[in-house]
């Protein structure tokens, strides 16, 4: 049988991978959920293990944000771990296996931010509403996507935006969206909501429940990894500067190859992150580690969000 060549990673490729030599040297920065004794040996970690035992073991009252991106209802593999589609009523079963134990942990400040398709949503919702205030739902392109000649492509995705109570954060301005004036209307001669400058006519547009300027990772960026589901960090950049403020703390019960602890990091913001896969865990680390030499977020820059695939002005 003739030996398979590996293949070669193209010039430009600069998805993030784990070499063999590196795995024992982040494995010691890992905290394993079985091991952890005190809340605090959670804040600003990496947890590998289950979440619903994870959660078990973290002090109540101490969480100010809530990102969570767990498995839809689909069939799908992540990792060594696989997920197989089931009805709705046994989806939000398991959705309230893992809320149920988390709600305990929120402070009364605190916003929970669940990410679904059109498959989970409506689960998402009716779990959610038992709980929690429902605020709203943001709907955000994802561009990648098969076609198909039987049906629509599916180019969205949900994030439903909840709340322990009336009184929570809620930094509008810190997301603000800049984009292009394409008519530049004025009023008495001078310019209506949008200010000249070097490169062009731009306007702060105040942030909406749909996005379309998120880039979801591909090979050339260099937050990729071999995640299937990674979720952009201007994305999870967006609920993080909306819904908390430097020095909170931020969970994320299912935090895949780590781009809500990476990005919490990156905003000066404290973060648990929780994965039972190690090789994610393990990447989520390395990504920890990047960001003292890059702390930029794709898409956001001078304390504004462009539009997706604009370069910004320099």
């Amino acid at each position: 049988m003739p030996v398979r060549q590996q293949k070669t990673k193209a010039p430009r490729n600069r998805t993030i991978e784990i070499s063999g030599s590196e795995k024992a040297k982040l494995r010691r920065h890992l905290v394993r959920s079985k091991g952890l004794r005190e809340p605090k040996e959670a804040v600003n970690k990496i947890v590998c293990g289950d979440s619903t035992e994870t959660l078990g073991k973290l002090a109540p009252g101490s969480i100010d944000l809530v990102i969570s991106d767990p498995p839809y209802n689909i069939t799908k593999a992540f990792g060594k771990n696989s997920f197989k589609r089931t009805s709705l009523e046994k989806y939000e079963s398991l959705l309230e296996s893992w809320l149920a134990p988390l709600l305990p942990l929120l402070k009364s400040t605190a916003s929970v931010y669940l990410c679904g398709d059109w498959r989970s949503s409506a689960a998402i919702q009716r779990v959610g509403i038992r709980h929690l205030n429902l605020r709203n739902r943001i709907t955000w392109e994802r561009e990648k996507g098969r076609g198909s000649k039987t049906n629509w492509k599916n180019a969205s995705e949900d994030i439903w935006f909840f709340t322990v109570s009336d009184k929570y954060t809620f930094n509008e301005d810190a997301v603000r969206l800049k984009k292009r004036v394409i008519a530049p209307y004025t009023e008495n001669g001078n310019p209506k909501d949008w200010r000249p400058e070097k490169h062009g006519n731009f306007r702060l547009t105040s942030p909406s429940n749909l996005w379309t300027d998120i880039s979801v990772p591909f090979w050339s960026m260099p937050e990729n990894t071999i995640h299937p589901t990674q979720k952009p960090e201007k994305l999870v950049a967006k609920l993080i500067l909306a819904s908390s403020n430097p020095g909170d703390l931020v969970l994320d019960p299912f935090a895949g190859s780590g781009t809500t602890p990476v990005v919490a990091s990156k905003l000066d913001r404290g973060f648990i992150g929780i994965e039972s896969d190690e090789e994610y865990c393990l990447i989520a680390q390395k990504r920890l580690g990047m960001v003292s030499q890059d702390d930029s977020i794709q898409g956001f820059t001078d304390g504004v969000f462009w539009e997706r695939n604009s370069r910004v002005p320099r």
